[in-house]
């Protein structure tokens, strides 16, 4: 909105000229969501005295320490994300409003969702199809809206990494397939968070991936240099990837074990969401599964246990997702929530390798 409002005066005025620079204005962006966050946070803690209920089948260390602790945490992580991209970014960006209008909704649900945990005092939430069928209906309007605002050239190509010059094309397949990214990344964080500080470290780590990927993809020169499909103003959603960090960094300072406050599904699922939906703008969809791989095998551990179960009544973990299988070997918590982070840090690496490696 800044850039908006002082962009007439670029030429007239010394020292504003820093806000051309998507680079800046990332920076501003990741503080300005830091701050929010700080300023934010302890009243609301303070004062916001809703609890999500405890899995009763989980770790029973959980039911003791963690009973009671406020939830819903992530409206304050969308809040500063949205609020520092809108000061921050290109208005008149249409992937940044479909970037945020996709993240807002996701947070909505999420919060929904939360909302009917805390009522009924359980932890199921909105019934599974249900929440699935309304976060696929998001994602594929989201979808086809991005397929809209797609140069001819580009528009229905899934490009590949590794690559440089083999990609399939197929409108319809393309929409059915970035679908299944953005719904099945929303899931997998929501699945991740699930001990203090989990998700929120790798999903800032996956982020910073994204952001950089973003400016390279929207920089011509780069963009050509690394023999990776150009997009025209896909540089803004660095200034979103930025901010979504600084709000990430002021949620973990109150979410750091043992936790003050949680996410919720009304961060979780907003947050997957979100990032899915970077992947998707910039064409870079098999890029977020491997930077955010510690999301992927998270998803996986509950996909496999529940087909394991239902087909021989066993079950592969102690318990799902994967997390708790290793405290239910004896790791602690804080063990098991810095391994995780030690890996995500080696997936994000591998990710951004991914650009020179054609």
């Amino acid at each position: 909105m800044l850039y908006n409002f002082i962009f007439p005066y670029f030429n007239f005025i010394s020292g504003i000229n820093l806000l051309r620079y998507i680079t800046f204005r990332t920076m501003c962006a990741l503080l300005t969501s830091l701050i929010i966050s700080f300023l934010l946070y302890p009243a609301f803690i303070k004062r916001f005295k809703l609890s999500q209920p405890i899995r009763s089948d989980g770790p029973a260390s959980h039911i003791v320490q963690k009973q009671g602790t406020p939830t819903m945490g992530g409206a304050i992580i969308i809040a500063s994300t949205i609020i520092s991209s809108i000061l921050w970014g290109n208005i008149a960006n249409a992937y940044l409003i479909l970037l945020i209008l996709l993240t807002f909704f996701y947070c909505l649900l999420g919060f929904y969702d939360d909302i009917l945990k805390v009522k009924f005092k359980n932890s199921k939430g909105i019934k599974g199809k249900k929440k699935f069928f309304l976060q696929v209906v998001i994602a594929i309007l989201f979808s086809y809206a991005v397929e809209l605002l797609r140069a001819p050239e580009i528009a229905g190509h899934l490009t590949f990494p590794f690559f440089k010059n083999f990609a399939l094309n197929s409108s319809v397949f393309l929409i059915i397939f970035t679908t299944f990214v953005i719904v099945g990344s929303s899931n997998a964080v929501n699945l991740t968070d699930g001990l203090d500080g989990l998700a929120t470290f790798p999903a800032m780590l996956v982020a910073f991936c994204l952001g950089i990927i973003s400016y390279i993809v929207g920089h011509f020169i780069f963009a050509n240099y690394l023999q990776i499909t150009y997009i025209a103003t896909a540089g803004e959603l660095s200034i979103f990837c930025g901010a979504l960090i600084g709000a990430c960094l002021g949620f973990l300072w109150y979410n750091a074990p043992p936790a003050m406050i949680f996410m919720g599904d009304t961060g979780s699922l907003a947050i997957g969401g979100a990032l899915g939906g970077i992947s998707v703008i910039i064409k870079h969809e098999f890029v977020l599964a491997i930077a955010g791989g510690l999301f992927v095998f998270e998803a996986l551990s509950v996909m496999m246990q529940v087909a394991y179960f239902r087909c021989t009544g066993r079950r592969i973990f102690l318990m799902a997702p994967i997390h708790h299988h290793f405290e239910k070997k004896g790791w602690t918590e804080s063990t098991v929530v810095i391994r995780f982070w030690i890996i995500s840090f080696v997936f994000m690496l591998i990710g951004l390798a991914t650009l020179k490696i054609r």
